[in-house]
């Protein structure tokens, strides 16, 4: 039951994005992002720095340091492709193009933080054994950066002059891909004896680039609007409280 409600969230959280860009006005879309990824860059960088990394390295035989490393620049060749869309960046292509390259490396990135968060459903030992994945924080913090990106890719998407049932296409393969790197570590936990620590040390990584990446680029001329302080410090004290 839990494994359906978690999947539905995160399937849902991507029409919500559509359906806010085709019913807001687009200047409040603009600012709708702003604050949600605000918001959600304070909460992953808290919950990277209060949770994941500590218990990673209290528990974990990897290299923790050079795994997250990894997954930064992970992130960072990602977004070579996604053109920076994770942190609210809306760059249409010129005519009526699909953009596929910035489809795959979202979804790339979705797919591979859905992984560590599947492994609570595995049953293993090493799936539980320090319960990462249990924890709702990850599920939050994928919850909060996926509705603002969601709204970003609607908006790139629709600005591309594609079809509107491409659109929808697009978004509905974006949707899923989470849920399938849930499904993914899900069967894998449970029949392969593999450090799922080193996906999850990844995954902060990335984890840490978007968040670093967004709170330093919700500054409007090296000053922070008020508003959009508010929202990091609120991010950031809601992990610390669900910690």
């Amino acid at each position: 039951m839990r494994l359906t409600l978690t999947i539905i969230a995160l399937i849902a959280a991507v029409p919500l994005g559509g359906l806010l860009v085709a019913f807001v006005d687009k200047s409040k879309n603009d600012q709708l992002i702003k604050l949600l990824l605000a918001f959600s860059g304070g909460f992953l960088l808290s919950l990277a720095f209060i949770h994941f990394i500590p218990e990673l390295y209290e528990h974990s035989e990897i290299h923790v340091g050079f795994s997250i490393l990894i997954g930064f620049l992970v992130q960072l060749f990602l977004e070579f492709f996604s053109g920076g869309i994770e942190h609210g960046h809306t760059h249409a292509t010129k005519g009526a193009k699909i953009p596929i390259a910035l489809v795959i490396a979202l979804s790339a990135h979705a797919l591979l933080e859905g992984i560590p968060l599947g492994t609570q459903f595995g049953g293993s030992t090493i799936a539980t054994n320090h319960h990462h994945g249990a924890d709702q924080g990850m599920l939050l913090g994928i919850l909060f950066h996926r509705i603002p990106v969601a709204i970003a890719l609607a908006t790139v998407l629709i600005a591309s002059k594609i079809e509107k049932k491409m659109v929808w296409l697009l978004l509905g393969i974006f949707a899923i891909t989470t849920p399938i790197g849930i499904l993914i570590g899900k069967s894998t936990a449970s029949s392969l004896e593999f450090d799922f620590d080193i996906i999850l040390a990844i995954v902060v990584g990335m984890f840490l680039h978007i968040s670093t990446t967004i709170i330093f680029e919700t500054s409007e001329n090296h000053k922070f609007n008020f508003i959009k302080l508010l929202a990091i410090v609120g991010g950031g004290g809601l992990a610390f409280f669900i910690h």
